[in-house]
């Protein structure tokens, strides 16, 4: 063998093993994710779907740098707590996880795993951070809107129904984000000449019970604060709704597309786009308390125009005018 191929020759193996040590060296990170919808749920895959692909454009990609575990947990309170510890079991590097009913059950079972929260109405109120600018633990993330958000749902209401006189409030009594958000819409009921009614919902059946009860009384309507309950249970809330001729107003456009009348809220899915930010980060190295929380700074209003057809009311052209989306 000449003497300049042996050296060639002993140059490509040299490159062998350190080709070898760069694919090791990527090793796999596991992330964890908490849905606390039912798998089959179009919108809740949506959110999924801009969450790893905007994962995939910062260079994780599943199945050679990425693991990604996600629990489904149907709304249901006991199979969201044990999601959240079957999750953190599997001793993720980060959790991604969904709305209050989520992260209540996620504080209880991790203080130390990294967290990171969206569609979580008033995160600092509800306990998930210490502050917006300082979350201080082990988790941040991305606030679903402030309470006062509730003002608008009942203003919304009141324009679309002028002889409106009493509002049921569709909450989640076991989550902090019900009686909040409640709170905010009875604070200015007064000044509307409206009274608000909480309507506790836990399951199926006492959905249906309480707004049968309800919907006796004549110039009703309904709000639908947001929830894994409802939006598990939003189908048979809209149909309700129609059956009953109740004019309603919801906390996300999903509801409108799906039959709802009106909604007033952020664009969920570009949050789960934006906490594959911060899942970036995290694996990187940074730790969730020095990441700021982050709210909506906008939020869009959509009419179903369809439904308000079939309700007979007749929609204020000020109103038309200034919604983000109107469904025909």
């Amino acid at each position: 063998m000449k003497r300049r191929e042996f050296i060639t020759l002993l140059g490509g193996a040299a490159a062998w093993p350190l080709a070898a040590r760069a694919q090791q060296s990527e090793r796999m990170r596991r992330i964890g994710v908490l849905q606390v919808a039912v798998a089959d749920d179009p919108e809740m895959n949506r959110r999924l779907a801009a969450f790893q692909g905007e994962l995939g454009r910062l260079g994780w990609v599943q199945g050679r740098n990425l693991r990604v575990e996600t629990r489904w947990a149907g709304g249901d309170p006991e199979r969201i707590r044990n999601a959240a510890a079957e999750l953190v079991a599997l001793a993720p590097d980060v959790l991604l996880v969904n709305g209050s009913s989520g992260m209540d059950a996620m504080q209880r079972a991790t203080r130390t795993v990294p967290v990171v929260f969206v569609v979580v109405p008033d995160p600092v109120g509800a306990g998930y951070a210490d502050s917006l600018a300082r979350p201080g633990g082990n988790a941040t993330g991305f606030g679903q809107f402030e309470y006062g958000i509730g003002a608008k749902w009942l203003e919304l209401l009141k324009e679309l129904s002028p002889n409106l006189k009493r509002a049921g409030i569709i909450r989640d009594p076991a989550i902090t984000a019900g009686p909040g958000q409640f709170g905010a819409i009875q604070s200015v009921a007064p000044s509307l000449g409206v009274e608000v009614s909480p309507l506790n919902v836990r399951d199926p059946s006492e959905i249906e019970r309480v707004i049968s009860t309800f919907a006796r009384t004549e110039n009703s309507g309904l709000i639908v604060t947001g929830s894994a309950l409802a939006a598990v249970h939003r189908k048979l809330i809209i149909s309700l709704a129609a059956k009953y001729k109740l004019p309603a107003t919801y906390a996300a456009d999903y509801y409108v597309k799906e039959g709802g009348l009106v909604s007033y809220g952020p664009d969920l899915v570009d949050q789960h786009r934006q906490a594959a930010g911060y899942v970036d980060r995290i694996l990187k190295g940074e730790k969730p308390a020095d990441l700021p929380v982050q709210t909506p700074t906008k939020y869009g209003t959509a009419i179903n125009l369809k439904t308000a057809k079939a309700l007979g009311l007749e929609l204020p052209p000020t109103l038309l005018a200034r919604a983000d989306e109107v469904i025909e």
